[in-house]
């Protein structure tokens, strides 16, 4: 898979175009849930996008300490859903990671994961963090790795 790390500056139509398909492919259709994707934090996001075949079938969006959460943070994490059994999830999460720890300077990373992901996350140095809690009427935890 090849990986692209890109600001929202550096977005072309195009891409933001199929980024924003794919999330909603995932997150709205997918899981059956209407909500506001088009958040108004995109601009404030480095967007990685990983690509099968010239195809994007992986994409998370990254933070910097304060512009989400007090600490660095990773969100809107997908794999395509015919593209799951090929490990690409955790490809994009270690880039990911690795982005954050080298170029944000920050080894504390904060996210919002889907309940069901927690042992997904666990296996990437994730911890929950407090109690469960609805996001969208998805069940969700706090995870953060330090």
């Amino acid at each position: 898979m090849e990986i692209k790390i890109l600001s929202f500056d550096q977005l072309t139509i195009h891409t933001l175009y199929e980024l924003l398909q794919l999330r909603a492919e995932v997150f709205v259709v997918e899981q059956n849930c209407p909500y506001q994707d088009i958040d108004g934090k995109d601009q404030k996001a480095l967007h990685v996008l990983g690509y099968k075949d010239g195809k994007l079938v992986a994409y998370t969006r990254l933070f910097k300490s304060g512009a989400y959460f007090n600490n660095a943070s990773i969100g809107r994490v997908l794999v395509k859903e015919n593209q799951r059994q090929y490990g690409y999830g955790r490809v994009i999460m270690q880039n990911s990671i690795t982005y954050i720890e080298r170029i944000f300077d920050s080894k504390t990373i904060e996210l919002s994961a889907q309940t069901y992901l927690k042992k997904f996350y666990n296996e990437l140095g994730f911890e929950e963090v407090g109690e469960g809690y609805l996001e969208d009427d998805i069940p969700h935890i706090r995870m953060i790795k330090h």
